[in-house]
């Protein structure tokens, strides 16, 4: 029958309408069974955050770790030292000054100041410096361990000192210039035949003699159980042969100065100061 309508329908002069064939119909899945949610913990207040600690201080180190008591006893020395070195400087800078009304009034305080250790010369600078090489060398008469009595040879001490020097990069001031300065001391403040001619000259004698005294103790001069009981000083002046082109013309022989005998005191034959 509906075969016969769409014929005449075709029959009436009507377009027949599309077969659409049918599709086979999807088949359905089995239903995926569905996890129950996680539940989510409430939220939290998270704790506050305290501040790092600060760094710790560098401890104090030097004056300032000590404490009050010992910083103010730090700060007296150091005032003391401080002015000490500022009376020193003064004291060589009057020395060392044309003569002014100061060194007129206080010569002889600025002289025990200055004399022996710190006496300064301008020799170095002079027109006609030293042409001259002083040796200064020692012996002694010492009484022996059984009661005898013997004389040393001498002692050069001054080339002690040169050999001491000799390749040292810092050699001392005592090597330098102790024995040095202590014979143009004596040589200053006594006449050719050792008399006195000033007031610092039994000065200028007892520190020459102490020197000598202890460079013998150091040498062990007196030996085993002896005792140093006299010395004797002399000073060999060698002049410097002139340059090859100077008409200078002296004579190159050695002369000896010679010093009478000084008995030296009990308290400094064992190399004391006393």
């Amino acid at each position: 029958m509906q075969a016969g309508a769409a014929a005449s329908s075709a029959s009436a002069g009507h377009p027949a309408a599309p077969v659409i064939p049918a599709t086979p119909a999807t088949p359905i899945s089995p239903a995926i069974p569905v996890q129950p949610a996680t539940p989510v913990p409430p939220a939290t207040t998270a704790p506050p955050v305290s501040p790092p600690p600060p760094p710790p201080s560098d401890p104090r180190t030097g004056v300032a770790a000590l404490s009050p008591r010992y910083q103010v006893g730090v700060a007296l020395a150091l005032a003391v030292v401080a002015v000490a070195v500022c009376v020193h400087i003064g004291m060589v800078f009057l020395h060392v000054a044309p003569s002014n009304t100061v060194t007129k009034a206080h010569g002889e305080a600025i002289d025990e100041w200055v004399y022996p250790e710190f006496e300064q010369n301008w020799k170095l600078f002079a027109p006609n410096p030293l042409q001259q090489n002083i040796a200064v060398q020692v012996r002694a008469q010492v009484r022996t361990a059984d009661g005898g009595s013997r004389t040393t040879g001498w002692y050069d001490l001054s080339a002690e000192d040169g050999r001491a020097i000799d390749g040292n990069l810092l050699p001392s001031h005592t090597q330098q210039n102790e024995l040095r300065r202590a014979w143009d001391f004596f040589h200053a403040t006594h006449s050719g035949d050792s008399r006195s001619t000033n007031q610092r000259a039994a000065l200028a004698e007892t520190y020459l003699r102490r020197i000598v005294v202890l460079r013998l103790e150091r040498a062990d001069a007196a030996g085993s159980g002896g005792v140093v009981e006299r010395v004797q000083v002399r000073a060999r002046t060698t002049p410097v042969r002139p340059p090859e082109w100077s008409e200078e013309r002296i004579s190159l022989k050695p002369v000896d100065r010679v010093l009478p005998w000084w008995t030296v005191p009990a308290d400094e034959a064992a190399g004391g100061v006393g």
